[in-house]
């Protein structure tokens, strides 16, 4: 019995966080659409026909007459919406295949191998399914190798009109065509300086790149670049991923709604950002021994004075106990502050983080008590039923007045009871 070639294909969800506000407002259904960064600050996603208009990274207070101008309507990044709407298309695309791999919130690969029939017409399946069933319109690029379905994939959402959002590259004339007619800068994991070192080389297209000699790539740049050559020869390297490993860093960082010039309210966003922090830091079942507190002025203003500075604490022992972690977070602050100055962000920063029972060097030093566990355990617990936030400490608001600014924002359609659409029966 012969094994069966493999078979990837990469799904991508068309403009994601355009989109999913659209699920809701079909009103806006050929309306131009931009979301905002934090605090309103800078556009960080457009749909379709608002690219011609807008360019990723502007200011919203420096567009907004344009914007209103060309009837483009802007929303604040709800990021609740986002990742629900996000496991909703993964749960579904999950159901349709053998094995996926979730790559980010609006993209994932599956593995097609031995599904009988017509791939492209599977794919086309796959995307009025999601269509129809969560309203976000995705593209599907399907080939023999985890980069050349990226490329595909590519290439159908830039085809949109002659592909109908489905490229199939298992057939060696299809892939031909398309790595002759791909820039070598458009190839995954080739980034501006890793496209112009190989432009010198006279590797200018993805066929190119095909065809570089392997070991002098590896010889010249890096094991990746061979990889990369080789998958869009044809020749699969990458497997669907394994479990991430643990992040080694965990950051949380805002801007706060409104310049602070007392310290209370710093210390408030330190302790709300330090307990999300330590959220993530549970979910990945590490611990922390370092954290780094920062906070700053405003740096662009030239009418406000600069300051900015940042404090290391070291923790007794390696812990994910929220109280610990905020206690030592505040009273960092306490060395910071400055008065006299218009704070706009706080930063904190999970550092050494490490695995229970991990090996230290000293090995009778103290270790998180058990009592400390079982309490963080129902914390979170309780939280993961009831909802973030329910449960936590006394230094963290449940409503601050220097929360960023998010005026633009939609309705949580999804998460929130008192959000939900109410359809009534006539």
């Amino acid at each position: 019995m012969t094994t069966p070639e493999p078979v990837f294909a990469l799904i991508d969800c068309n403009s994601f966080y355009a989109s999913c506000e659209r699920v809701f407002r079909p009103d806006l259904a050929k309306t131009p659409i931009v979301v905002l960064s934090n605090n309103d600050g800078c556009v960080i996603a457009r749909s379709y026909d608002a690219k011609p208009f807008v360019k990723m990274g502007q200011p919203y207070f420096q567009i907004k007459d344009h914007l209103r101008r060309h009837g483009i309507v802007a929303f604040s990044s709800n990021y609740a919406l986002y990742g629900d709407m996000s496991e909703r298309v993964m749960t579904i695309i999950e159901s349709m295949v053998p094995a996926l791999e979730v790559y980010s919130i609006d993209e994932a690969f599956a593995d097609l191998t031995g599904i009988p029939g017509d791939l492209s017409a599977f794919g086309r399946h796959m995307r009025s399914t999601l269509l129809k069933r969560t309203g976000i319109p995705v593209g599907v690029g399907i080939a023999r190798t985890k980069t050349l379905a990226k490329l595909a994939n590519h290439t159908a959402k830039r085809l949109l009109d002659i592909t109908g959002g489905v490229v199939d590259l298992c057939d060696a004339f299809k892939r031909d065509w398309t790595l002759r007619n791909t820039d070598v800068g458009e190839v995954w994991g080739i980034g501006r300086r890793m496209k112009a070192h190989l432009e010198v080389m006279g590797i200018k297209t993805a066929m190119d790149l095909a065809k570089a000699d392997p070991t002098m790539l590896r010889q010249k740049f890096s094991v990746v670049i061979e990889k990369t050559a080789r998958e869009l020869a044809g020749t699969p390297c990458l497997e669907l991923g394994e479990t991430e490993p643990p992040k080694q860093e965990i950051c949380c960082s805002r801007m706060f709604g409104t310049r602070l010039t007392q310290i209370e309210p710093i210390k408030e966003a330190v302790a709300t950002y330090t307990q999300r922090a330590a959220e993530k830091l549970r979910a990945q079942n590490s611990l922390c021994k370092k954290i780094r507190v920062s906070i700053r002025t405003g740096m662009f203003n030239p009418e406000e004075a600069k300051y900015a500075n940042g404090a290391l604490v070291e923790l007794p022992y390696p812990t994910n106990d929220v109280r610990l972690m905020t206690k030592a977070a505040t009273e960092a602050v306490n060395r910071l502050y400055r008065p006299g100055f218009k704070y706009s962000k706080a930063e904190v920063l999970l550092m050494d983080l490490r695995q229970p029972g991990e090996f230290t060097d000293d090995l009778f030093a103290q270790s998180q008590p058990a009592m400390a566990d079982k309490v963080m355990s129902v914390l979170d617990e309780i939280n993961g039923r009831w909802g973030k936030g329910v449960v936590r400490l006394a230094s963290v608001p449940a409503a601050p007045g220097w929360a960023m600014r998010r005026d633009l924002m939609s309705q949580s359609y999804t998460t929130k009871v008192d959000q939900l659409w109410t359809v009534k029966a006539r």
